[in-house]
């Protein structure tokens, strides 16, 4: 498979949380950071996700916002 994006993250799943019709997953990239994301129940099904399959995260954005503490 060959993208567009240029931010591509492996992975580990170390969690997901199933809800009605979505699911938040947990990916483990290394370094302790671990970044979510919110998929369709049958985005997760599809995939044959569950805690330990390694992934590859691919983050597309129009913008990163930064924040600073007051």
């Amino acid at each position: 498979m060959k993208l567009s994006a240029r931010n591509v993250l492996k992975g580990r799943v170390v969690g997901i949380d199933r809800g009605q019709v979505t699911a938040v997953v947990r990916v483990d990239i290394g370094g302790g950071n671990v970044i979510t994301s919110s998929i369709t129940l049958a985005a997760l099904q599809d995939l044959g996700l569950r805690d330990g399959s390694q992934v590859c995260a691919v983050i597309k954005a129009s913008e990163v916002l930064l924040g600073v503490e007051e």
